[in-house]
């Protein structure tokens, strides 16, 4: 993976904007998963490997993982809009290649196609380990529907 510090960045508005919605998002909480990324069609979100995310054997629950990795795309897809849309999944596949360890997992959400409409990702999930060695433990491929933010 390239150097996080090459990657381009997105604008103060939009970097706010998506922090403010994934604060907003209990499961993210719930996980312990938080924002290191937010670049023009890209996110990036870490989640800590912790017991309370953990299935039966150690590795991080496939939930979790697939959580990540939907929050990810679907984040990396308002980076795109404007600021009176909103997106939601309309559908999502993921491949669990490997058991997934690590000291943390970093889910990566890329557009691929952005429409007026739909919006099309791909996902990847990494598990990192304390050394910085990266596996991909998942991959995937996400649609999106763009809708009118609700009057507040």
């Amino acid at each position: 993976m390239e150097d996080e510090t090459q990657q381009e960045q997105a604008s103060p508005a939009v970097q706010k904007r998506v922090r403010d919605s994934f604060d907003r998002q209990g499961l993210m909480a719930h996980l312990g998963a938080r924002l290191t990324h937010i670049g023009p069609g890209r996110v990036h979100i870490v989640l800590p490997a912790r017991p309370e995310v953990a299935q039966q054997h150690g590795y991080v629950h496939a939930g979790a993982t697939s959580a990540i990795a939907d929050s990810a795309g679907g984040y990396a897809a308002l980076t795109l809009f404007n600021e009176d849309s909103e997106v939601l999944t309309v559908e999502y596949k993921i491949n669990l290649l490997t058991p997934a360890a690590g000291t943390h997992l970093e889910a990566i959400g890329t557009v691929l196609k952005s429409g007026r409409t739909l919006t099309v990702c791909q996902l990847e999930v990494h598990g990192v380990q304390g050394d910085g060695e990266r596996k991909l433990v998942a991959n995937g491929q996400q649609t999106l529907i763009r809708v009118t933010r609700p009057a507040e």
